[in-house]
């Protein structure tokens, strides 16, 4: 079992293993190393490598932790003979856009995405922008653990050095704006739009402003210590009621490292990564540019959803949970759209990761296009009751080893007939098993799940 990696990189309390200095600085030294030595003239001696040193691009949010995790990663990447490009706060998916452009060998993002604001993250992308597969995970990790680095010490001009670069946001904002059609605007549209205090307060507000909308600005006064604060998509009521309280076309609430969104309509309405997904997917079928008629999602997904899809010709895959394993099945399948129920939205035509902010742009690009306001968009698609209890737990055993779990799932199953769902997984990051039940009595769906999750919390909380 992995030590440090999870479904979304490394995560923890920050100045607690494993998200200390010191961790931090052996997963840049391992980190450097595994990358230097996959470049394609790796094999030959380093005095007859062709071409520049490694470089790796390293971002964060605004989590007062970050600095700590800047300075040792960026330490230990040097440590290992590579350069490091320091870019600031950022957005995931920009920190993954910027080691393209740049043509750097990998990007670092430091965050810890919609937790508190007291835990961190590292989140590693390989020079096309892609979130590393597991196998260089594995030996990243396997190196941070083992003493094999320790006789690999360069010196004198062979230690890699670090610098910043000022322009990155000015960067992102760019390939943001160019992914809106030219022939479209934002002009007479107000956008209610709350960054959640997170990395996308600088630039998520310059996109819509100089597309043509009004913002009205909220989570955008980050002080360290409140990113998903109350605010953003973990708490979408609050951007909700300022898009109903403001008039606004729309609601955008972004996470702390603005992956993912959650949107209100104009009514003040909750339209989530499914709803999304959704109406994204119609419109994209109607114009032809959905690649094999096809949609990745993960269990997670709504059952509505799946059954509206396939009313209009739409397949829908599940892949297994994280917006990483939606990815991969996306590309290993030909497909070029899917996201999470979250608000991880991918569009891999124009990104490699899930991205809050295009998805919105998406969402305004259909508003634009059909002339509608997205509270008559979202009723296209029909979603059953769903319902979510985490329980904490102790420790993170095979649930099927447990006859009193799998006993009040099968109950559950067998109550509701075939006309609705049961899953059940630990989640990924943190020490919660998640209990989703979907139906058509919300009721019962109700009552089932908080007896499976009862069974849960007697068994291993």
């Amino acid at each position: 079992m992995s030590k440090l990696f999870g479904t979304d990189g490394i995560r923890g309390l920050a100045n607690e293993f494993p998200m200390t200095s010191e961790t931090a600085l052996a997963v840049g030294r391992a980190a450097a190393y595994v990358l230097k030595n996959s470049q394609p003239n790796a094999s030959l001696p380093e005095s007859k490598r062709l071409g520049r040193r490694p470089r790796i691009v390293v971002g964060k949010d605004t989590r007062l932790s970050g600095y700590m995790i800047e300075m040792a990663l960026a330490s230990g990447i040097c440590s290992m003979g590579a350069d490091v490009i320091l870019i600031g706060p950022l957005p995931t998916p920009g920190v993954a856009f910027v080691t393209q452009s740049m043509r750097a060998d990998a990007g670092i993002m430091i965050s810890a995405s919609h937790n508190p604001y007291h835990d961190n993250g590292i989140k590693i992308f390989s020079a096309d922008g892609y979130k590393l597969p597991d196998e260089m995970e594995n030996e990243i990790e396997r190196l941070v653990f083992s003493k094999d680095l320790d006789k690999y010490r360069p010196t004198a001009e062979r230690v890699g050095k670090a610098f910043r670069i000022d322009d990155a946001h000015g960067r992102y904002l760019v390939f943001l704006k160019a992914l809106f059609p030219k022939e479209l605007d934002l002009v007479g549209l107000r956008v209610v739009l709350d960054c959640a205090n997170g990395a996308g307060y600088k630039v998520a507000p310059l996109v819509f402003e100089e597309l043509g909308a009004e913002v009205v600005k909220r989570g955008v006064n980050p002080n360290g210590l409140n990113i998903n604060d109350k605010c953003g998509a973990l708490f979408p009521d609050s951007v909700a009621t300022a898009t109903s309280e403001f008039r606004g076309d729309i609601g955008i609430a972004l996470d702390g490292d603005g992956d993912r969104c959650i949107l209100s309509d104009e009514n003040g309405e909750i339209v989530d990564g499914d709803q999304i997904i959704g109406l994204c997917a119609l419109q994209m079928a109607a114009e032809g540019t959905l690649k094999n008629k096809t949609v990745v999602t993960t269990p997670m997904s709504n059952m509505g959803l799946e059954v509206t899809l396939k009313e209009n010709g739409i397949q829908m895959v599940r892949a297994q949970v994280g917006d990483r394993y939606v990815v991969d099945t996306m590309r290993k399948g030909g497909f070029n759209f899917g996201g999470e129920q979250s608000g991880h939205v991918i569009f891999l035509d124009q990104s490699t990761t899930g991205d809050g902010i295009v998805a919105a742009l998406k969402v305004l690009e259909v508003m634009r296009r059909t002339g509608k306001p997205l509270s008559e968009l979202k009723k296209r698609i029909k979603l059953f009751p769903q319902v979510r209890e985490d329980v904490r737990v102790s420790r993170k055993e095979p649930l099927d080893g447990f006859k009193d779990i799998q006993s009040s799932i099968e109950n559950a199953q067998t109550l509701l007939k075939g006309r609705g769902r049961v899953f059940v997984r630990y989640s990924g990051t943190e020490p919660l098993a998640r209990v989703m039940l979907e139906g058509e009595d919300l009721t019962q769906i109700q009552s089932l799940s908080k007896s499976i999750a009862s069974s849960i919390q007697k068994a291993l909380g």
